[in-house]
């Protein structure tokens, strides 16, 4: 398994925990910045961790983007085509974001989330599987608004 990831200054010492977190499982991480705490907009991030996903370039077919509450980089990543960016900060959201709506993006906050419940919800997004039937023509509805 590849797993993006990106981040902004808020959310800069959560994703290098995180990074390692999965690298420690053996999970390989491309990692798209940001490096340090020094201030950074969130959307570059976000247009660059989704440009990875959406193109396959880097093979990386989900991503985890971590800003300081998780919204503002969840509102960027979902208006790149092809993203369906779910802003997680509890388990059962996790689970269902990709059981029924294939979220190939997980969104977290640094401020709001410490570092055991981030890992939760990291364990729970990465080993939920998309159930597909009903809600694979929700998701495709959701889909077919980017063409509007």
């Amino acid at each position: 398994m590849k797993i993006a990831m990106g981040c902004d200054h808020g959310g800069f010492h959560l994703k290098e925990h995180i990074k390692k977190y999965l690298q420690d499982k053996g999970i390989e991480v491309v990692d798209h910045g940001t490096y340090s705490e020094a201030s950074v907009d969130y959307p570059d991030f976000a247009e660059k961790l989704c440009k990875d996903i959406t193109s396959g370039e880097s093979g990386a077919e989900r991503g985890i983007l971590i800003c300081g509450t998780g919204i503002g980089i969840s509102i960027a990543a979902n208006k790149c085509k092809g993203i369906r960016a779910a802003l997680c900060g509890d388990v059962f959201s996790a689970q269902m974001s990709r059981e029924h709506n294939n979220a190939n993006v997980l969104c977290m906050g640094e401020r709001v989330l410490g570092v055991g419940l981030a890992e939760m919800i990291t364990d729970a997004w990465l080993n939920t599987e998309f159930v597909g039937g009903r809600h694979e023509r929700r998701v495709d509805k959701i889909m077919a608004l980017e063409a509007k």
